[in-house]
């Protein structure tokens, strides 16, 4: 009797572990909903953390460290995804940081201080340029990632692919031949060039974020793990950049910038850092989550897509200037972000007719009564007839 428990709890434990680990499968029940809350936790951060982190230069902040570290300052955030399902909501059977190893320990780290000098980058990039060119620059990304993730994964490269490819590359070489048309009032253009290098630089260590998550991601089934992951990597970055604001005077000059420099009072200083920390961490729980559920391309994409939407909020909320060039370079960005997806449309189509097709043809077999295949039944030679039907 007390066997027969064990083994019945055995095997509800194995299938409880079983639905914790396939939460990756389009199959299981919770993977469209983790879709779209990180594609929603995606798209506020991005659009949010783009327009906050340009109104923090725009007011007169000047420390790139101040603005590097808010990026990832605000790790303790991923407490909540990680340690309220378990304990708080029961609806998961596994112990935080459960099974995470030494050497997912120390990829997470190493990641960890590869995002944090990619934020720094992207804190050049944004202190100089204004928020539609430093977006549309960051497009770019599309174009490493795909270029990344045929060496890393293995990606094949389509005509789709390579359309997309040039359009991109072409639409980024249009800003920079024509930047002297865009600089900010009393920038040079020698600041200029070095922000519209650091945010291309931004965007091809990001974009080697993305495949290489993705390969450490193929080994990983729980969505919460990826979390543990995403709080390491965080907590890598935010050393960083807290060394370098320790080395550079950061944490002295955020104080004298909140009473002296920032031209809308301390309070809104302070609530515009505070809320460009929380933007952030949803920009970033909601990419790791996008190639833990898909790719690195459709995060990549993802993140593409989202670039036009901080395009336009810097016209709306900043007055950025949107014409001549940077409607060219809008419309080939889109145009070849419009003949990706489409390419993947035809290529999912084409799956699902041949699935269809396979189908199908296995109930025709059916149907007309035809035996099952020799190679799926297996019979041992003095078994139990029970065991002679087993397939």
């Amino acid at each position: 009797m007390n066997n027969n428990n064990t083994g019945s709890s055995s095997n509800t434990n194995h299938s409880r572990d079983i639905d914790e680990q396939d939460q990756k499968a389009m199959t299981n029940k919770r993977y469209l909903p983790l879709l779209i809350i990180n594609y929603a936790c995606l798209f506020l951060g991005s659009v949010s953390s783009s327009l906050l982190s340009k109104y923090y230069f725009n007011h007169k902040g000047s420390s790139r460290w101040v603005s590097t570290w808010v990026q990832s300052a605000g790790f303790p955030l991923l407490v909540i995804p990680i340690f309220l399902p378990y304990y708080l909501f029961n609806c998961t059977q596994r112990k935080p940081f459960t099974h995470f190893t030494p050497k997912i320990l120390v990829l997470s780290v190493f990641i960890g201080v590869m995002l944090g000098i990619n934020n720094l980058l992207f804190s050049w990039g944004n202190s100089y340029l204004p928020v539609s060119t430093s977006s549309l620059l960051l497009s770019s990304q599309l174009v490493f990632t795909l270029i990344l993730s045929v060496i890393i994964v293995k990606q094949k490269i389509t005509f789709t692919n390579l359309n997309c490819v040039i359009l991109l590359t072409l639409g980024s070489a249009l800003l920079a031949f024509e930047s002297s048309h865009d600089k900010p009032q009393g920038l040079t253009r020698t600041k200029y060039f070095i922000g519209f290098i650091s945010t291309i630089g931004a965007g091809l260590l990001f974009a080697l974020y993305l495949p290489i998550m993705e390969m450490v991601y193929k080994k990983v089934y729980c969505y919460t793990m990826v979390m543990e992951m995403q709080l390491v990597m965080e907590i890598a970055a935010t050393v960083l950049a807290t060394t370098g604001m320790a080395v550079d005077g950061g944490f002295t000059e955020m104080k004298r910038e909140s009473k002296e420099v920032f031209d809308k009072g301390e309070r809104v200083y302070w609530v515009a850092l505070i809320s460009n920390v929380v933007t952030w961490q949803l920009c970033f729980m909601g990419t790791a989550g996008m190639v833990f559920l898909t790719c690195s391309i459709t995060g990549g994409i993802c993140m593409t897509a989202l670039l036009a939407m901080n395009v336009l909020g810097g016209v709306l909320v900043y007055g950025d200037n949107f014409g001549g060039v940077k409607v060219v370079s809008t419309l080939m960005v889109g145009w070849g972000f419009c003949s990706y997806v489409y390419g993947m449309y035809v290529r999912n189509k084409k799956m699902k007719h041949s699935s269809d097709e396979l189908l199908d043809h296995q109930k025709l077999i059916n149907n007309n009564g035809a035996p099952p295949s020799m190679e799926m039944v297996q019979i041992e030679p003095g078994a139990p007839p029970s065991q002679h039907l087993e397939v």
